[in-house]
C-alpha cells in the first residue's frame, strides 16, 4: 500500500509540475517581471539620489534570488515539484480511505483541492503582484491556514454527511474565516497598475485550477490502474491451476 501511495504521488507530482511550471512561465512570470519594472523604478530612483555613503552600499548581504532564464525556471520547477508530489500524497492516501470508482472522480477531487488551497484564501487574500502593500505576514499565514482547513472540513461535511444539519455545519465552518476577515494592510497601494493586477489575479487561479484538476485526475487514474493490476496478480496467483 505505501509503494502504491508512494509510486501514485510521484508520477502525479511529476507531471502536474511539469504542467503548472509550464503554464506559468507562458502566462504568470510574464506578467510578474512586468510588475518588477515597477517595482524597481522607483527603488532606482532613490538609488540615484542617495548620499556619497549609499554609494558604496554593499548588495552581497541581500537575500538571494534566481536570475531571470534558466535560474528562475529551475527554482520555479522545483518549487512546484515539491508542492505537488505533497499534494499528491495527500490525495494517494485519501484514495485509501474512498477510492475513486472512475477515474473521472478524480476531477471532483481536484475540484475541492482547488477550492480548499486556492479559491478559499485568496477570497480574502488574492495573489499579489510585486510591490502591493500587504498584511503581517504571520498573521496572513495563520488566517491561510485557519481558512484551508476550515474548508477541508466543511466540504468533507457537505459531500459525505447524510445529515442534513451537518451538512449545513459544514457550510458554515467554511464561512467562519470570511466572517472574521483575512488581515489586511493599514493601508492599500500598489506600483503596478490595476488592469496588470486583474490579468495576474485571472492567470494564478486559472493556472493553479489546471494543476489541481490534472493533479486529481492522474492521481485518479494512476491509483486505479495500480489497483486493477494488484486485482488481476491476485486472481492470478489464487487461481487453481490445470493439474488441480
Amino acid at each position: 500500500m505505501i509503494k502504491r501511495i508512494a509510486q501514485t504521488a510521484g508520477f502525479t507530482g511529476l507531471l502536474a509540475a511539469l504542467l503548472l511550471t509550464l503554464l506559468q512561465s507562458f502566462w504568470v512570470a510574464p506578467l510578474i517581471l512586468q510588475a518588477e519594472t515597477y517595482e524597481k523604478a522607483p527603488a532606482a530612483e532613490a538609488h540615484e539620489h542617495a548620499e556619497g555613503a549609499m554609494a558604496a552600499h554593499s548588495h552581497d548581504a541581500e537575500a538571494w534570488e534566481p536570475e531571470d532564464g534558466w535560474q528562475r525556471v529551475l527554482s520555479t520547477t522545483g518549487g512546484n515539484l515539491v508542492v505537488a508530489v505533497g499534494f499528491a500524497l495527500m490525495l494517494a492516501g485519501l484514495y485509501t480511505l474512498r477510492a475513486p470508482n472512475r477515474t473521472s472522480q478524480g476531477l471532483l477531487w481536484g475540484l475541492a483541492g482547488y477550492a480548499t488551497f486556492c479559491l478559499a484564501p485568496t477570497l480574502g487574500l488574492p495573489p499579489e503582484l510585486p510591490g502591493t502593500a500587504a498584511a503581517d505576514l504571520a498573521q496572513r499565514q495563520i488566517w491561510w491556514v485557519g481558512t484551508a482547513a476550515s474548508t477541508a472540513v466543511g466540504i468533507a461535511l457537505i459531500v459525505f454527511a447524510r445529515n442534513w444539519l451537518l451538512k449545513i455545519l459544514g457550510a458554515a465552518i467554511i464561512a467562519v474565516p470570511h466572517v472574521i476577515g483575512a488581515p489586511q494592510p493599514e493601508v492599500h497601494s500598489m506600483l503596478a497598475p490595476e488592469e496588470l493586477e486583474a490579468q495576474f489575479k485571472i492567470a494564478s487561479q486559472l493556472t493553479n485550477a489546471a494543476f489541481w484538476l490534472a493533479l486529481g485526475l492522474i492521481s485518479a487514474w494512476l491509483f486505479r490502474r495500480k489497483s486493477a493490476g494488484q486485482y488481476s496478480a491476485c486472481l492470478l496467483y489464487t487461481s487453481p491451476s490445470p493439474r488441480d
